[in-house]
């Protein structure tokens, strides 16, 4: 078995949102786990695998991630068409709210 960065039906391409993104080859149902976005080590830090590594914000997306101990997992939540774009809701950081009463 060799190894595939992306599983099969997905592919990188140019996306309309930003860049680079994660695009569909194939139909994908919803609710399909496309496999391991990022691994927590043990400094703590996330490792983004290359399947993590170019999905794009959406503030409608198609994905989410299911979180299962130290991993993340792509989960599609709903059907996905050829050549649609993969998409997640994130932030860069988590808030803290600091404000003094």
């Amino acid at each position: 078995m060799t190894y595939r960065p992306l599983p099969e039906g997905l592919r990188i391409g140019e996306s309309e949102i930003e860049g680079q993104g994660l695009l569909s080859d194939v139909i994908i149902e919803a609710h399909t786990n496309l496999g391991l976005t990022h691994y927590k080590l043990k400094s703590g830090a996330w490792l983004r695998t290359p399947l993590g590594g170019f999905i794009n914000h959406s503030e409608e997306p198609n994905c989410e991630l299911m979180n299962i101990a130290k991993e993340k997992y792509l989960i599609t939540k709903k059907d996905i068409m050829p050549n649609e774009e993969l998409t997640l809701k994130y932030t860069m950081y988590e808030v803290e709210d600091n404000a003094k009463v």
